[in-house]
């Protein structure tokens, strides 16, 4: 009898570790870049993203590319049982695909259309250390692990301030205030 209730104590803590790592978000895209980095932390970085990710059933959405930092999630990603979602402009595939391609490749016309499909089909954005531009608008979440980064993600609230999306920002041209005070 008493090792029947052990036996279930430990089956309601292993539910409770599930349900501890379930996420809110279904997909999530990631930018990163086709090359390894200039330091291999990035390349770590790219594949504990990539766990966090398949330990929280998530989804990935990203630059379509075989190689470098793109490979490396997305590889990871599908090999443990994800959804892999590779949006690439044409004229990119035969420079950043090299061999097989990973999950579903969905080839689009252009970089301004690449970007409207990310953010069509993914609940939220990472970039990975090296990828974020000076003139990137802001930095929303950041975190020295991906373990940190995840759970930071499933707590932030938004607090977009503009009436506009940014979307429509971006297809209007207006300027941000980090592009105002330069």
């Amino acid at each position: 009898m008493e090792n029947h209730q052990q036996q279930q104590q430990q089956q309601q803590q292993q539910q409770q570790q599930l349900n501890s790592l379930r996420s809110r978000f279904r997909r999530v895209c990631v930018f990163c870049g086709s090359s390894p980095g200039k330091s291999p932390n990035y390349q770590i970085a790219a594949i504990q993203l990539a766990q966090q990710l398949v330990e929280r059933n998530i989804d990935l959405v990203y630059g379509g590319g075989s190689i470098g930092l793109m490979g490396l999630v997305s590889q990871a990603v599908y090999d443990g049982g994800r959804h892999v979602l590779g949006v690439i402009p044409k004229t990119l595939m035969p420079k950043e695909i090299t061999g097989e391609t990973v999950g579903e490749v969905q080839p689009v016309s252009g970089m301004h259309q690449r970007k409207a499909e990310m953010a069509r089909q993914a609940d939220a954005f990472i970039a990975l250390p090296g990828f974020i531009a000076p003139a990137a608008r802001h930095i929303i979440v950041s975190a020295p692990t991906a373990h940190e980064l995840m759970s930071k993600l499933e707590e932030y609230e938004p607090k977009h301030t503009s009436k506009l999306s940014w979307e429509m920002e971006q297809q209007l041209g207006y300027a941000t205030k980090l592009d105002i005070a330069r």
